[in-house]
């Protein structure tokens, strides 16, 4: 199959009635949007966080009945109560009116407690998975959204396949993620259809760079362009793997369209061609008005040299970043193609452009003007 990217692919298929848990969070909400541009119905499962502005003119209250094509349909759930906080009734309604579900929902920064991970990411799925199997007249199909960086610690190829047994992680959230994927394999054995997609680090869309909330490594950039991170231990062969968020979803959405297909598979949603860390600061060298990150081998780096404000926010943000500077996992990301013919656009220099001059024109950035105005 020729090899396409972004929105030249097609819906396959009838419109379909999905459930989207997590769907008040950057990825689920993204998706719901793009799921039903494309036709769909959406069960749209929120956490604590309401509904994004954008659903405005398309999102109801859920009502018990099936989502209709092209809207809509929002309920609050708890991943971490029995029956989802809903009850029983509820449950069989929902898995009564959806053809499948997509399960985005998860806590997904770093260095939190463990017990955050295991309630929302372990016990959660689980109470997913039973919603799943046993709440309707026959199982939902289910789509787990993962990472790819569930294969821990390890550089090198990295197969679409179960993390390789020993895998070292590098944090509280990547282990649960890889048992949670264990859980979705338990309930394949059972007989439920189901499959997992494995993003990399989400960034924003491919075209103009634009994303609803600059979360998670958007932390990162921002302390190091304003200076207060100016060093950052990394293996000069490190890279990370970005990914536009809307190659997610629109992967995610070709996934769910041939669900029969994609059953017992397991598909990273990476760019496939990662940018080297070296990269990242010539890329901050290319704005005036930005910091540059030195980046000192691991075995160079000294902790206690470093000034009081730079130690507190290595301490508080970078630290659980640290991994991601010394590895060099390559996603292999052929299942996708397979599947649908998709590939993930060029995270080229012009992309890494956007993606920063969207920063600064949304102002989580600063730009040039901002530097004149506070040295004159």
């Amino acid at each position: 199959m020729t090899e396409r990217r972004l929105s030249e692919i097609e819906r396959t298929g009838p419109a379909l009635r999905v459930l989207v848990t997590g769907a008040s969070g950057l990825l689920g909400g993204t998706l719901v949007g793009h799921l039903v541009g494309r036709g769909h119905g959406v069960l749209a499962m929120l956490g604590r966080k309401p509904a994004p502005p954008g659903w405005a003119g398309m999102a109801e209250a859920w009502s018990g009945s099936s989502p209709a094509p092209g809207r809509v349909a929002t309920l609050s759930a708890d991943l971490r109560q029995d029956e989802l906080g809903l009850g029983a009734a509820a449950l069989h309604a929902i898995a009564s009116g959806v053809d499948l579900i997509i399960h985005c929902a998860a806590v997904t920064g770093f260095g939190l407690p463990p017990a955050a991970y295991r309630q929302v990411n372990v016990e959660g799925t689980a109470r997913i998975l039973a919603l799943a199997e046993g709440a309707g007249p026959a199982p939902v199909p289910l789509l787990q959204v993962s990472t790819a960086y569930v294969c821990g610690e390890r550089s090198g190829p990295i197969p679409e396949a179960p993390p390789a047994p020993g895998t070292r992680f590098a944090n509280g959230y990547e282990a649960s993620k890889a048992e949670a994927e264990r859980l979705v394999a338990a309930a394949r054995g059972r007989g439920l259809p189901t499959a997992v997609a494995r993003p990399s680090i989400v960034v924003g869309a491919w075209a103009d760079g634009a994303i609803a909330r600059f979360d998670n490594l958007y932390g990162v950039i921002r302390l190091v362009t304003e200076g207060r991170i100016r060093s950052i231990p990394a293996d000069p062969a490190a890279t990370l793997d970005l990914v536009p968020i809307d190659h997610v979803v629109q992967g995610l959405a070709d996934i769910a369209e041939r669900m029969e297909r994609a059953a017992g598979r397991i598909f990273h949603l990476v760019s496939g061609v990662p940018v080297p860390v070296a990269r990242l600061r010539e890329l901050a060298l290319s704005y005036p008005q930005f910091h540059a990150p030195r980046f000192v081998p691991a075995g160079d780096f000294e902790p206690a040299a470093l000034d009081e404000e730079e130690a507190w926010w290595h301490g508080r943000v970078t630290d659980p970043y640290a991994s991601y500077f010394l590895r060099d996992p390559r996603f292999i990301d052929a299942h996708l193609r397979a599947l649908s013919g998709r590939a993930c656009p060029p995270v080229d220099w012009a992309y890494l452009r956007r993606m920063i001059d969207r920063c600064i024109a949304e102002g989580f950035l600063r730009g040039t003007e901002e530097v004149q105005r506070t040295s004159g």
